[in-house]
């Protein structure tokens, strides 16, 4: 996940208190165990270079001639690409909140359906703000002469018609600069970003994980024995640094906002060749002085921030940059814009979809194993490798058990999540919902953790104590490469047992490390086992993530069929075990 979620104001003040929220895939050497026909026994683990010795333990694996079946299946007669291609080409974006979504939930509940799976659903959460629809949008520089821009508006900004007006580019690195302009911006198309300098790149934008990119993470420590440094009661300068820039930058907004304005317009933060990274708009609204715990931020989608908001517009950095200079030189430029977008205002509610593939067990079907990807996106691409690969794989891997006609023992459940983008929403609601909560167990982004606070506390739900695992996929089109154990050490016997059969595919890796900014973290929060894949990176942090280029066209075929088959595997293997995944800490 990168990152847009809730609180992203906060993290952007306070980056250096947050760990793991950038999706690092990054993977370990593993040796595995001795596979059997029903038993697998650990006996030595590779750590980096070294061999240690680990206690032996009896999994189960399944039967060669079951994960011949599903490896068959999920590499001979694959449908995931098709799954993919209708999800993204024919329903396209799917912004929280919009109609497209509201059609991806519902052909994603019939499709499951369709394959046989059960209880297939949408289940509501929220409620969540308001809906966005992009109806129509041009731009281009009218004067002094026409050139066509390439540029994509701001979600949940408003709408612009025909806007023809003077562009001004707000040079300004402080106060007094901002004084400079004025009584200079009203009714102007304002440029508030500076210029990104765009280097030849002579190693390109995509790359697969290498031995030694993967032996990194055999070394690393379990999170839970890392000593993390206490929060200086005096900043750092790079800290007061960071901290003045965002402030300031709330500032520039809000003086243009004052100032009347009539759009803003914005760099793309990342990309070229006429990628643009675009988001959510910002929200002018005054900050405090010092930081404050109690502020909170309006967020673009809640109805109480439509008249704070102008309406704004991302452009390719070779674009911006043009601009800039143009205007440097002396020109004066005009240009015209047109965004036709629209509010959805309704009841707020957003939905899950969810389905399931009963278990046959009498005494273990009512336990549960879940697996999923979130499947709300941004507006600019079609959320092909952001997210709509973790829903394709996901599904794909339920139609996999279905057409091998196994019967898992627990029952298997798929979850594909809405509004991750915005802050893990539908995943967080529905492990309230259905697993608990965390009560008191709030960040504290501004100084050391109060000694005489309350201790957090586990409210569990009424299906906590039946929930054996999660497995989520959410780094975009690359192969899955092995398994973040979320520090959990006590699963590394079995996901060596399950992993050893696709050794030959590249997946062969285990960390204890974690990873961040997806769905997995809302069970991992209730101590509940929740697990994210590694993934090869290939182009999602370079290039897709969040991007006008996330769409079909960037997607490895073979990976994708390769991650539904291991996550099938995975899945059915975790429903068949007499026991329950085991938890952190455990004994």
């Amino acid at each position: 996940m990168r990152y847009n979620r809730p609180y992203q104001h906060i993290i952007s003040l306070f980056q250096e208190t947050k760990i793991m929220l950038r999706r690092k895939l990054l993977g370990v050497l593993a040796l595995y165990a001795f596979l059997l026909p029903m038993l697998s026994f650990g006996q030595t683990t590779a750590v980096g270079s070294s061999t240690t010795a680990t206690p032996a333990k009896a999994v189960y694996a399944a039967p060669k001639e079951v994960i011949d079946k599903i490896r068959d299946e999920g590499m001979n007669h694959s449908q995931v690409m098709q799954t993919l291609s209708y999800l993204t080409d024919v329903i396209g974006q799917r912004l929280t909140g919009s109609p497209s979504l509201r059609h991806a939930n519902e052909w994603t509940r019939d499709t499951l359906a369709k394959w046989g799976l059960q209880n297939a659903h949408l289940e509501a959460w929220g409620p969540f703000g308001r809906g966005w629809v992009l109806k129509s949008f041009s731009a281009q520089v009218s004067q002094p002469y026409d050139i066509p821009l390439i540029a994509y508006p701001k979600a949940w900004a408003p709408g612009a018609n025909l806007v023809n007006a003077d562009v001004v580019y707000l040079d300004a690195k402080g106060e007094a600069g901002l004084e400079k302009y004025k009584g200079q911006l009203k009714g102007k198309i304002v440029l508030v970003s500076d210029p990104r300098e765009l280097k030849a790149d002579f190693t390109g934008i995509g790359r697969r994980e290498t031995d030694e990119s993967l032996a990194k993470l055999a070394d690393a420590p379990d999170p839970a024995t890392i000593q993390r440094p206490a929060i200086p009661a005096q900043p750092s300068p790079e800290m007061l640094a960071r901290r003045q820039a965002a402030a300031f930058a709330a500032r520039r907004l809000m003086f243009a906002f004052n100032e009347g304005a009539a759009m803003l317009v914005d760099n793309s933060r990342g990309g070229a060749g006429g990628t643009i990274f675009v988001q959510q708009a910002s929200v002018a609204q005054q900050q405090p002085e010092q930081p404050d715990p109690n502020f909170r931020r309006l967020s673009p989608w809640q109805k109480e921030a439509e008249s704070m908001i102008l309406p704004q517009v991302t452009l390719s950095s070779e674009n911006y940059n043009r601009l800039v200079r143009m205007i440097q030189q002396g020109e004066k430029l005009k240009m015209t814009v047109n965004v036709d977008a629209q509010y959805l205002d309704g009841d707020g509610m957003v939905n899950n979809t969810i389905a399931e593939i009963p278990g046959t067990d009498p005494k273990l079907k009512d336990q549960i194993v879940m697996l999923g990807g979130h499947m709300d996106s941004w507006h600019s691409g079609t959320g092909a490798t952001d997210n709509g690969a973790g829903v394709a794989v996901a599904m794909e891997a339920v139609r996999i058990l279905q057409a091998a006609g196994l019967k898992p023992r627990r029952t298997i459940r798929i979850a594909l999540w809405t509004g991750e983008e915005e802050g893990l929403l539908g995943s967080r609601a529905y492990v309230k919902q259905h697993f608990g909560e965390m009560k008191g167990a709030q960040a504290n982004f501004f100084g050391p953790p109060d000694p005489n606070a309350p201790k957090p506390e586990l409210l569990k739900g009424p299906e906590y104590e039946k929930l054996s695992a999660y497995f989520n996929l959410d780094n975009g089109t690359g192969k899955i490469r092995g398994v973040y154990m979320q520090g959990n050490g006590n699963v590394r016997p079995y996901f060596d047992s399950w992993l050893t059969p696709f050794n030959d595919l590249g997946a062969k890796t285990l960390t204890m490390s974690n990873t961040g900014g997806t769905d997995h973290l809302s069970f991992d929060a209730i101590g509940l086992p929740g697990f994210q894949f590694i993934q090869d990176e290939i182009e999602y942090s370079t290039l897709t993530h969040h991007s006008n280029q996330d769409v079909f066209d960037r997607i490895q075929a073979d990976d994708m069929k390769e991650s539904a088959t291991i996550m099938a595997a995975f899945v059915y293997q975790t429903a068949m075990i007499d026991e329950m995944m085991p938890k952190k800490g455990q004994k």
